[in-house]
């Protein structure tokens, strides 16, 4: 079984934005005359900076709604302690700040911006616990302000201001799944997601070329954007993540099916019969002969996005693709005689040993036309792109071969390829 060794992650433009902008805060302060509390704007910084623009825009908006608003609470207790006339002692004090929280947060959710309530709290309480009592504490309200939307400023600018790029929106990149944008893990690395994104975001044309089913690409991918259609069961189907759609289907005839399901069935052996209903993935089965075949039963039938069926296959079913699993002595044995009879000819017959089940082995049976080759000339011609850049991990298979050790090597890759600096040379192809 193959090991793979425990890699510390690299240290992501996050840390490094966070960093800058704590630093910058600092710098900011002393140009003004060490005015303001610059802790104040290294919290609105960190608190900011996230991994996507979109977030840091959304953290921004609500931090700058929840300071104006704890401002002016802030404010409010102020001016009632020093006009008012009423003296009372410490205890009673915090009773009237903690009474003030109510109207504060009620105000927020009028507002509809119930988000933004946690830093109005925030402000409120570090001028009416911290500061109420010092010299000039109106100056300490509006320092307090400043510095909160110099963080937000700084926050805002690392995120959105970038050196100009040239980025190919041209281009369809299409990379594989298993020892390829995903190494040792069932997921993606969490750098290969926040650039994933980002890429795509920006418009990057990407998806994903794979042997797993649909289902298991969605739960693969469920935190990446992806906005093209992807192919699934080694080009049998092309599938809308978003739409949950088959948007194409390369199947086994229904006669030829039954010829399939006889023959195999006559030598012992079950067979999980893979087909699509309107849009519904079907799996029929009978006797489950083994353990292993148990097993992925118990596993995979809780997904919604596959449905069990223990049922002889219905006339004039056409089936994407027919699955055994078995030891790999009787596999090799089944497939020597599939050979015998021609069928290997006939079909697309994949054969391989299992690196979840020792001692196991799989055959995968497709039409003969079901490839991922044909099955992304289809996807090209629909989204009228030409140019195709690949990533996978057989060699002579893909444009970028990868080894499935570096998790983070395929998205690397992918955005040297996807955006440059306007001033570097173009590449030419």
């Amino acid at each position: 079984m193959k090991v793979y060794k425990k890699k510390l992650p690299p240290i992501g433009m996050r840390i490094f934005k966070s960093f800058f902008g704590v630093f910058l805060g600092f710098v900011i302060y002393f140009l003004r005359g060490r005015q303001g509390a610059p802790f104040y704007t290294a919290l609105s910084v960190l608190w900011c900076i996230r991994a996507y623009t979109q977030d840091t825009l959304s953290m921004a908006k609500q931090r700058t709604i929840g300071t104006f608003l704890g401002g002016a609470f802030g404010l409010l207790m102020i001016m009632f302690e020093l006009y008012s006339g009423f003296q009372y002692g410490e205890f009673v004090r915090y009773t009237l700040i903690s009474l003030l929280i109510i109207p504060l947060i009620y105000v927020t959710v009028l507002l509809d911006r119930k988000n933004a309530s946690y830093f109005a709290c925030v402000v409120y309480l570090s001028i009416a616990v911290l500061h109420i009592k010092d010299v000039n504490p109106y100056i300490f309200v509006l320092n307090r302000v400043i510095d909160t939307l110099v963080g937000i400023g700084i926050a805002l600018l690392l995120e959105t201001y970038h050196l100009p790029k040239r980025r190919d929106v041209e281009t369809l990149f299409v990379s594989g799944i298993d020892n390829t944008l995903i190494a040792s893990a069932e997921t993606l690395s969490p750098y290969s997601k926040v650039e994933l994104n980002r890429m795509l975001d920006k418009g990057a044309n990407f998806t994903v070329a794979s042997m797993r089913t649909p289902a298991s690409i969605v739960e693969a991918m469920k935190d990446i954007r992806l906005k093209l259609p992807v192919i699934a069961m080694n080009g049998a189907v092309l599938f809308d993540t978003k739409e949950n759609r088959y948007l194409r289907k390369q199947e086994i005839p229904s006669e030829d099916a039954t010829k399939i399901i006889s023959f195999i069935e006559k030598k012992g052996y079950n067979v999980f019969k893979n087909v699509v209903i309107e849009d519904m993935w079907a799996i029929y089965y009978q006797e489950l002969k083994n353990e292993v075949e148990q097993d992925i039963f118990t596993r995979l039938r809780k997904s919604p996005y596959r449905n069990y069926i223990n049922a002889e296959l219905p006339a004039a079913q056409k089936v994407v693709y027919f699955m055994l699993v078995d030891t790999t002595e009787r596999i090799e044995q089944l497939y020597i005689q599939l050979q015998e009879a021609g069928y290997t000819e006939a079909y697309r017959i994949i054969k391989y040993k299992s690196s979840q089940y020792p001692g196991f082995s799989y055959i995968k049976i497709y039409d003969k036309q079901a490839t991922k080759e044909n099955m992304l000339r289809y996807l090209t011609e629909q989204i009228g792109i030409k140019k195709v850049v690949t990533f996978g991990s057989v060699e002579g298979k893909s444009d970028f071969v990868v080894s499935g050790e570096n998790p983070n090597e395929v998205v690397r890759n992918l955005k040297k390829q996807f955006e440059q600096s306007v001033f570097s040379k173009k590449k030419t192809n």
